[in-house]
């Protein structure tokens, strides 16, 4: 979903074009011809002739590439010529071989092929490190390869300048860009803040580190480098592009709009803001648009994977739609990055379910998710144990009601929980569409307060009070009108303890689903690299089993008449009943709108964007009937279904 705006391919800025910088790369070639034409003077060893011919011929081919990119005229080849000569002689060379090299080495730069012979009576003893002074050449060498795409071959000029120049701040952004090009992801953060503690205004290498976290699912974080990045540098176009991306995650669709659209109005053809501008359409259901923003996307950018993706998560793809297919194919066969293929992936894999070639389907959802899983964590089965045991621990029926004090009594917050993929969009959705209502997405705030609060104990009262106060004025921010505002963070499942101490009168709705259906559209979607354990079918059964367990022991726990348990099933076949339930649950007055939840104007950033503007049907009712032979570790999971 997410372009990578890396530093290679636009912000590098190169001098190349002045003489002084040929004169440099004239004298830098005479420091590494040099000691080759030394050594083949005392060399009578002809295996060692043979090597010293191979680092030669190396050496001529380096050479051609990096002085290739002068765009030599007839004022710079003399000046090299005269440059690459004189640093022979002054490196005793004799006047009669540093004639010869220089005529080899303008006649080998103006062939068309790359004529490694004609080294041979110049061989040497051993390739000397380009970077014999100041590193100049191995920089040009390293751009060179990244502007042609022969990323490994930059990554091993940049690394060999790098540690000869650890401070080298803009080899070091670009061999982090490089190794994020080729799917390195954990290396390229690592050289990206490398880069950043050179030079921490440095606005190239905070976009550059601020896309990679976007990619990776560091939503926050990115945002913040890339805020920081705009403010160094206002109009840095691949940043602005980018954080509106990251706002488009985080739900603020309408900032995320005025971002693309500063970029467009300056530079009406930039694809990924056109892009962009389509995310936004996206979220907010005008699907017509985003499809129409998507295609000129990619008339612009035919090689864009994120467009092409994208349009088949917005309607259901049909066997028509073969010129797609064929397309989205190609592209994954091209080599692009592997965050980029496994989006193609999850999209094909959506193609073919929905044309019914299901084990094409599940072919490219396994591979998605195996390429997912180079940039994720691995999954901690041991360390999810612990959680819910120190969980279950913590949060007993006693502490619980011995909480009151200092708790709010507001029914304002409403909590839809489950596990990912259980329908908690939908019946956030359908309690949205009530006018005393208004639905929020997923804010994220509970399992901030657990990272900064231990779950090894309760939480005591002046911190129950200014959390109450501070979600409060949360909600209020997103609706001072509201009786109720919906929470729909499926990861809240987890913090029902925590969550019922601080606000004991809230009400909370659980989405139960069928475990293999649930687990299995895990898998089947595009998620953050952050949620490790979705990427293996093994994992998965654990990671449900535990969801499982700890949801049990809320139920033991909290009170009689704090949670609803809202079978997704049931929904889809009595919707009008269940929906009654729903609103009488929380308090509000029967309304017709919520029968018409697919006609609600509301942003929707999560994957279920689609799906809860469609009217509800029951073909995702036992879906993993299609997967049968396929599901695997998730067969166990039929005993906790009830």
């Amino acid at each position: 979903m997410f372009s990578l705006f890396l530093l290679g391919l636009r912000t590098m800025k190169f001098q190349w074009f002045n003489a002084r910088e040929v004169t440099d790369v004239g004298t830098a070639l005479a420091s590494q011809v040099a000691p080759l034409v030394a050594a083949a003077q005392t060399s009578r060893d002809s295996k060692a002739a043979e090597k010293d011919d191979k680092a030669f011929a190396e050496l001529l081919r380096r050479a051609k590439s990096e002085v290739r990119l002068l765009r030599l005229n007839i004022y710079k080849r003399a000046k090299l010529a005269h440059s690459f000569k004189w640093g022979l002689l002054e490196k005793g060379v004799p006047a009669a071989p540093a004639d010869e090299l220089t005529k080899l080495l303008l006649l080998h730069l103006s062939r068309k092929e790359t004529d490694t012979a004609s080294g041979r009576h110049f061989a040497g003893a051993a390739r000397i490190p380009a970077n014999a002074g100041d590193g100049k050449n191995l920089f040009i060498e390293g751009n060179a390869h990244f502007k042609r795409g022969a990323y490994e071959k930059a990554i091993a000029a940049y690394q060999e300048l790098v540690e000869i120049r650890p401070d080298h701040a803009a080899a070091l952004a670009n061999l982090g860009a490089a190794f994020c090009t080729v799917g390195r992801y954990k290396e390229a953060s690592h050289y990206l803040r490398r880069a950043l503690e050179t030079q921490p205004n440095s606005p190239d290498a905070l976009s550059n580190l601020g896309s990679l976290l976007l990619s990776i699912g560091q939503i926050r974080e990115a945002e913040n480098l890339l805020r920081r990045a705009l403010k160094l540098e206002r109009k840095h176009v691949d940043a602005q592009n980018n954080l509106g991306l990251a706002l488009v995650l985080l739900g603020r669709s309408r900032d995320a709009r005025s971002r693309f659209q500063k970029v467009l109005k300056v530079a009406p053809r930039n694809a990924d803001a056109t892009y962009g501008i389509g995310q936004v359409a996206r979220v907010e259901g005008r699907f017509d648009e985003a499809e129409s923003m998507f295609n000129r996307a990619l008339e612009i950018k035919p090689k864009m994977p994120g467009p092409l993706a994208a349009l088949a998560g917005i309607r259901k793809m049909q066997s028509s739609d073969r010129t797609w297919l064929e397309r989205a194919e190609t592209m994954v066969a091209s080599g692009i990055a592997p965050l980029q293929e496994a989006e193609l992936r999850y999209a094909l894999g959506k193609y073919c379910d929905d044309v019914g070639d299901f084990a094409r389907a599940f072919e490219n959802y396994k591979r998605a998710n195996e390429l997912q899983m180079s940039v994720a964590e691995k999954y901690d089965r041991k360390a999810r144990t612990r959680f819910v045991n120190d969980l279950k621990s913590v949060y007993t029926r006693e502490i619980l009601s011995a909480s009151r004090d200092g708790s709010s009594s507001s029914t304002k917050p409403v909590f839809v929980v489950g596990m990912m993929r259980s329908g908690t969009s939908l019946v956030e959705q359908i309690i949205a569409s009530h006018p005393a209502a208004m639905g929020v997405g997923e804010l994220g705030f509970w399992s901030d307060v657990v990272s900064a609060h231990t779950a090894a104990e309760p939480l005591n009262k002046p911190t129950r009070e200014e959390l109450a106060q501070r979600y409060l004025r949360v909600l209020s921010e997103q609706s001072a009108d509201a009786l109720r505002v919906v929470d729909k963070a499926p990861v809240n499942s987890d913090y029902l303890g925590v969550i019922h101490s601080v606000f004991p009168s809230a009400r909370i709705v659980y989405m139960r689903r069928n475990p293999i259906d649930t687990c299995l559209s895990c898998f089947f979607q595009k998620l953050s690299p952050s949620h490790e354990f979705a990427m293996d079918l093994s994992d998965l059964a654990h990671y449900y089993r535990e969801h499982h367990r700890l949801f049990m022991h809320w139920l033991d726990v909290l009170p009689a008449g704090a949670v609803l348990e809202v079978p997704y099933e049931a929904l889809v076949a009595d919707q009008e009943g269940w929906t009654r339930k729903i609103l009488d649950f929380l308090g509000l007055p029967w309304d017709a709108r919520c029968l018409q939840f697919h006609e609600t104007k509301r942003q929707v950033a999560t994957a279920s964007y689609w799906q809860v503007r469609q009217r509800m049907f029951p073909h995702s009712v036992e879906r993993w009937r299609n997967y049968e032979k396929f599901i695997g570790p998730l067969r166990s999971l039929t005993a906790l279904n009830p």
